[in-house]
């Protein structure tokens, strides 16, 4: 059976798709152990941030065509029943998300590389949209998370023309942080992890939460939501341990509470 290897690094938590064979192609399968393992994160307060990684020679390369049938004659319910967990665990994680691309992000896989916090790629990564080469639109939102990340015209280019777009033009175009030689990725993608597991993860998190309600919002509607969040983490230990810290002109020590 498809699923996903779990793995810890100390306070972080490396999940890895393991069906290699088919560079990871998505199934409900697949989706629905990754949407578990990361429930588990969720629930282990040990861990801080999560690294998401492909075995094998790709990341993941989209949608696997066989498995499609499981979905159902109403694809749009099937997605959301079997798909959506998934992705909605990844954006609303308790903690920081890097993904790490390695080879392929395909089509949904490329959408799933986008639904974490941070990307980074080995220098052999390639990011592809693939939808329209048979004659579909994007899906599993892409339409909403790559314009936002590299501008509609970028999007729209990578969308209509499939072209790969490589690790080294990702990073230049806002969508990767940092691109690694392909041995050197797993241990670039912890060094930062581990910097952001050591960091505030409440107020982390929340910070990733305010940026996404702020597609929605007026200017005078997010300027209050912030206020209102930053009335609520400050009472946090982190917040206390942050101001203590300044005031002693010492550094911190976070501990995600």
């Amino acid at each position: 059976m498809p699923g996903v290897k779990r793995q810890r690094d100390g306070n972080v938590s490396v999940l890895t798709l393991d069906e290699p064979d088919t560079l990871n192609a998505m199934t409900p399968d697949l989706l629905g152990d990754l949407a578990v393992a990361i429930g588990e994160v969720n629930d282990d307060p040990e861990v801080r941030a999560l690294v998401l990684t492909g075995g094998g020679r790709g990341f993941c390369s989209g949608q696997n065509l066989k498995a499609a049938q499981v979905l159902g004659e109403d694809i749009a319910a099937g997605v959301m029943k079997y798909y959506w967990p998934a992705f909605k665990a990844m954006r609303e994680c308790r903690v920081p998300v890097i993904v790490a691309v390695n080879g392929v992000a395909a089509g949904g896989g490329f959408s799933l590389a986008m639904s974490g916090d941070m990307i980074v790629a080995a220098r052999s990564a390639r990011f592809i949209q693939v939808f329209s080469r048979i004659a579909l639109v994007p899906d599993l939102g892409s339409t909403w998370l790559l314009p936002r990340l590299v501008g509609r015209q970028r999007a729209l280019e990578l969308m209509m023309t499939n072209e790969p777009l490589s690790a080294d033009l990702a990073k230049e175009w806002g969508l990767v942080r940092e691109v690694f030689d392909d041995a050197a990725l797993r241990d670039g993608a912890l060094e930062l992890a581990r910097r952001l597991a050591s960091g505030p993860t409440r107020a982390l998190v929340a910070t990733r939460r305010l940026i996404d309600e702020s597609e929605h919002a007026s200017y005078a509607d997010q300027f209050r939501r912030e206020i209102e969040t930053q009335a609520e983490i400050r009472r946090s230990a982190d917040a206390m341990e942050g101001r203590n810290a300044f005031l002693e002109k010492r550094a911190a020590v976070f501990t995600g509470r």
